[in-house]
């Protein structure tokens, strides 16, 4: 049978978030003063272990998390979560760039202004400003590319044409959805 600080250990795991004594002690089936203790130990352990986790006191309670000296490592290897405009004003960026902010912004609307503070801080977009302009130039870097998986992007449409989804041939906007034939013969 597995020692408290083991079961307790287990615990703060699966749950994955902070947990008051009180809670950890419903889940070991425990009094509080037992967790208590065998928390002290497992902190111990865990100071003098070589080891990537740590357990912690948060105001939430106690939780399992990775130490601080691997926090980059974190942000390398999982990519950040973003908000639905955020990954559209990063969509936006990666394929009409290097796009000027002010371009962006009539793009996609003054909540891009927020969008590129965001991007610029998790390192998926680089802000330059532009000699003789107030407005920056905006282009993603390599940390999208490695996030995203992206190799190459597709090329930018000219304004006023879209691509075939059938043939992927760029034509005229109004020209897309039509049939070969209606197109040979100049339908509307």
């Amino acid at each position: 049978m597995p020692s408290l600080a083991a079961k307790i250990e287990a615990i703060l795991y699966l749950k994955g978030q902070p947990l008051d004594l009180t809670t950890i002690a419903e889940y070991a089936t425990c009094d509080r003063a037992e967790v208590e203790e065998a928390l002290i130990d497992l902190i111990a352990d865990y100071a003098h272990r070589d080891s990537a986790l740590e357990i912690v006191e948060t105001p939430g309670g106690y939780c399992l998390q990775l130490r601080e000296s691997f926090q980059n490592l974190l942000q390398t290897i999982v990519p950040a979560e973003l908000g639905l405009g955020a990954l559209r004003t990063l969509a936006a960026i990666a394929l009409k760039g290097p796009i000027s902010q002010i371009d962006l912004v009539n793009l996609r609307g003054s909540g891009a202004y927020q969008h590129v503070q965001e991007l610029v801080e998790l390192g998926f977009i680089r802000k330059r400003r532009q000699s003789g302009n107030r407005s920056s130039v905006l282009q993603v870097t390599d940390k999208f590319h490695q996030n995203f998986e992206l190799e190459q992007l597709p090329p930018p449409v000219e304004a006023g044409k879209e691509v075939d989804k059938e043939d992927g041939e760029e034509r005229q906007a109004e020209e897309v959805g039509k049939t070969e034939e209606q197109r040979d013969r100049g339908e509307n």
